[in-house]
């Protein structure tokens, strides 16, 4: 057992627990299958996989637990309990369409919609509720966790097959046709093949996933700055279609293929970005460094070179902050503060716009570093803004019921 079902005392983990008693509470049985699926947080690689570029990403201890069961015999309806909302939709598994007042709800009816697709057949109706311990709106992914619960949980309650990629791709497209985000498939990856003490590398044009060990010296620290991250209300969708323009543009002039922005280096984007839209070069060569920087990183985990990987990750803040203008004051005053308190670097993660910074410290300094950090934060923002240490943890997984 992990920690996400089993505490350190093998006790039930509260958010498990949590959970299935709402659904035994409201549906009057309890649950016969549930599937844990944790966030994750971006290390290295902002905005890099939909541009088909590469990602250092680790899973988190926390995420969404989805529990269900088959709704009783004759029933043509299923239910949904979000249990940390205290909200309830019903549906009709047979049509499962995209519900305006209850958005939260999008990312399990998706799941639905696409493996019913996939299949060619309506699914059965079923009970099911889900929880979590991720914040909400803080860069975490909590959205793509539980768009990958309902998928696996679906999927074994029909007897579907699916691949962790197969998973991954029938989440995403929830997310895009259902939530309408149009997100790459990081947050997705990164839930199912995380790996304990190790950070996720994706290629995201070969989608070959390996796991590169973490040095046993570090660990990483995570600060929620509190404002809110919402990627379908942001300008997500308007930086990546500059990248669409980029690619356009460069493709035009180079003398070698260029599908998506890893294939310019940086020596071509300063030879052929005349002519670009200034604001769409700015964000062209910030997903072009990215990928530069994924691939040192790669290195200098390899070479246990915990200070160099720091320093690209103080460089991939800078990037993001002027080039692709996704960062915010909160995201930038975090940042800096971790790097005075000692930090090995520190940069936003995920979307931006809000959301967590993510900091790589020695293990014997992170608690100091956290402590202080912390009360700068309280200082400046006027509210409690907790640090929290962490090593990378497992992918999603079947909880025992």
């Amino acid at each position: 057992m992990d920690a996400n079902e089993k505490t350190a005392t093998g006790t039930e983990s509260p958010l498990k627990r949590k959970v299935v008693e709402a659904f035994a509470a409201r549906f009057g049985a309890p649950p016969t299958l549930g599937w844990f699926a944790p966030g994750r947080v971006e290390v290295l690689g902002n905005h890099t996989d939909y541009n088909e570029g590469y990602v250092l990403s680790a899973a988190l201890a926390q995420g969404i637990v989805f529990l269900l069961r088959p709704a009783p015999p004759g029933a043509t309806r299923g239910r949904l309990l979000a249990v940390d909302l205290e909200r309830e939709i019903q549906f009709d598994p047979a049509r499962p369409a995209p519900m305006a007042s209850a958005a939260w709800a999008n990312y399990t009816l998706g799941a639905l919609h696409f493996l019913s697709e996939q299949i060619a057949r309506a699914l059965r109706p079923f009970d099911a509720a889900f929880g979590g311990d991720l914040p909400v709106g803080a860069g975490l992914s909590s959205s793509a966790a539980l768009a990958v619960a309902s998928t696996l949980a679906l999927a074994e309650l029909h007897g579907i097959e699916l691949s962790r990629l197969d998973a991954a791709r029938i989440a995403q497209r929830a997310e895009h046709e259902f939530a309408g985000v149009r997100c790459g498939l990081l947050d997705q990856i990164s839930s199912l093949f995380g790996a304990e003490g190790a950070l996720v590398f994706t290629d995201f044009r070969t989608l070959d996933v390996r796991t590169a060990a973490l040095p046993a010296t570090v660990e990483f620290l995570l600060c929620n700055t509190g404002v809110k991250h919402r990627l379908v209300d942001s300008a997500y969708n308007q930086r990546r279609a500059a990248c669409e323009r980029a690619v356009a543009h460069f493709a035009a002039r180079l003398s070698h293929p260029v599908r998506a922005l890893r294939d310019v280096s940086m020596t071509e984007w300063e030879d052929y970005r005349h002519g670009l839209d200034a604001e769409d070069a700015r964000r062209a060569a910030h997903v072009i460094g990215e990928n530069d920087r994924v691939r040192a990183g790669v290195e200098r985990l390899a070479a246990n070179d915990a200070a160099g990987f720091g320093a690209l990750m103080n460089a991939s803040h800078e990037s993001s902050r002027r080039l692709f203008e996704n960062s915010c004051p909160e995201l930038d005053f975090c940042v800096e503060a971790f790097r005075h308190a000692g930090a090995l670097g520190a940069r936003l993660s995920g979307g931006g716009f809000g959301g967590s910074v993510i900091a790589l410290a020695e293990a014997s300094r992170a608690e100091d570093i956290a402590r202080t950090v912390a009360k700068e934060a309280e200082r400046r923002f006027r509210r409690p803004t907790p640090v929290h240490g962490f090593r990378p943890a497992g992918g999603a997984r079947r909880l025992e019921i």
